[in-house]
């Protein structure tokens, strides 16, 4: 981990006393914010000119910035691949404290400072090796899904480019977890590896990487409880690829058909209207998880018009046993996120009781399962990630019973 945390006050004071033309100049005039997402709590982008140690010159940032005026107004200063920036990421796993982790993305003939211990990477980066089909899918989302050459457990990746690329012999699955082909992946000679962590840094990975001077960077999409918070990660993605600018506007068009749709569903209820409760999930080894109140998917539901049946103001899932579950399940409007089961068959065969719950006499049980792979790969959990637009209008469909259009829902019969 002590090459991880990034000592970044040390660093700032290094550039305001090495860099040419930086004498006098405060850590904000080398160091300015140029994006700063409006969802997501776990990265920033800055803006780091070493060959003059003054940002001021090209883009006007710092006069912007001590003028009062937002660093997420001004993010759209200068034109994408102008001058190199400093990408911040801040706790990108679940129950992570005060951990960052720096990546200095370099321009032209710009050079990282040698006390720099940072990841380093030029841009636009050309191979990328992607370890959650999340980040497949941000790549995919700009049109830039060519340059992934590897990635882990291609059978549940849903992207038809990435698997067709991969019949050719231009994409490689690695394997999963710890266990990689590390062989493999030195050869393939990527500019950059996309990691995610569980629980902490995953060291056996990250030591091999280093040893193999291969830059890599933790994204954490996946801890981000609000839906637009991890479609946001596409932002850093394209900053990877020179193309900010772009990147920003895709994600505001997402997020702008987000809001329109959820205060579409808010001005067409009665405020004296119950919401339809739902029911999540199903046992897992004889248990039966509840996410958190605060989740991603329960802010999804609620957008949508629903009410979830299980106030949890816990941080993460909690294990009920299956009897409480079951309880729930007979008060439930409709029951959704049945995992491995894809019909009502199934649903009664884990548990004979189920046949009398209201949503199955009802027929509304639906599962996330519409898009997947052979082997149970979803891309609810892949594309969906960066069009939380498209899963707001599927859930809501659901809900109200408005149609039976829906691009990742389907219902179990």
């Amino acid at each position: 981990m002590k090459r991880f945390l990034v000592l970044f006050l040390a660093f700032s004071t290094l550039l305001g006393v090495g860099c040419s033309g930086s004498a006098g100049k405060s850590e904000g005039e080398i160091f300015q914010k140029i994006f700063t997402p409006t969802y997501s709590s776990g990265f920033e982008i800055l803006k780091f000119d070493p060959l003059t140690g003054d940002p001021t010159e090209k883009n006007g940032m710092a006069e912007a910035e001590n003028s009062g005026s937002s660093s997420v107004g001004s993010s759209r200063e200068g034109d994408d691949g102008e001058g190199s920036t400093l990408v911040t990421i801040r706790n990108p796993w679940q129950g992570a404290s005060g951990v960052e982790q720096h990546l200095l993305i370099l321009r032209g003939h710009d050079k990282a400072p040698e006390e720099f211990e940072g990841e380093v990477v030029h841009a636009p980066i050309r191979k990328v090796v992607c370890l959650s089909s999340t980040h497949v899918a941000m790549f995919d989302a700009l049109g830039e899904s060519d340059r992934v050459v590897g990635v882990s457990g291609l059978n549940y990746i849903f992207n038809p480019s990435v698997r067709e690329r991969a019949a050719r012999g231009e994409v490689h699955d690695l394997g999963m977890d710890s266990n990689l082909n590390f062989e493999l992946l030195a050869s393939l000679k990527p500019d950059l590896v996309m990691l995610y962590g569980v629980t902490g840094e995953n060291s056996v990975v990250t030591g091999k990487l280093r040893e193999l001077s291969i830059p890599y960077i933790y994204i954490g999409d996946y801890v981000e409880e609000s839906p637009l918070g991890k479609a946001e990660w596409m932002v850093l993605t394209a900053e990877l690829c020179d193309r900010r600018a772009e990147g920003i506007e895709r994600f505001e068009a997402v997020a702008g058909r987000y809001e329109d749709i959820r205060r579409q569903i808010l001005e067409s209820r009665s405020e004296t209207e119950p919401r339809p409760l739902v029911m999540l999930n199903t046992p897992w080894r004889d248990t039966w998880f509840m996410p958190s109140s605060r989740s991603y998917m329960v802010r999804l539901i609620e957008d949508a018009g629903g009410e979830y049946i299980y106030p949890n103001d816990s941080d993460r899932s909690v294990p009920i046993d299956l009897e409480e579950a079951y309880l729930m399940a007979t008060r439930a409007d409709v029951w959704i996120n049945t995992g491995s089961c894809t019909t009502l068959d199934e649903l009664k065969a884990g548990n004979p009781k189920f046949a009398r719950v209201k949503s199955v006499v009802e027929g509304r049980v639906w599962n996330n399962n519409r898009r997947g792979t052979p082997e149970g790969g979803s891309d609810f959990w892949e594309s969906g990630i960066v069009r939380p637009d498209v899963i707001l209008s599927d859930l809501h469909t659901l809900l109200y019973r408005t149609g039976d259009s829906t691009v990742f829902y389907q219902p179990l019969e």
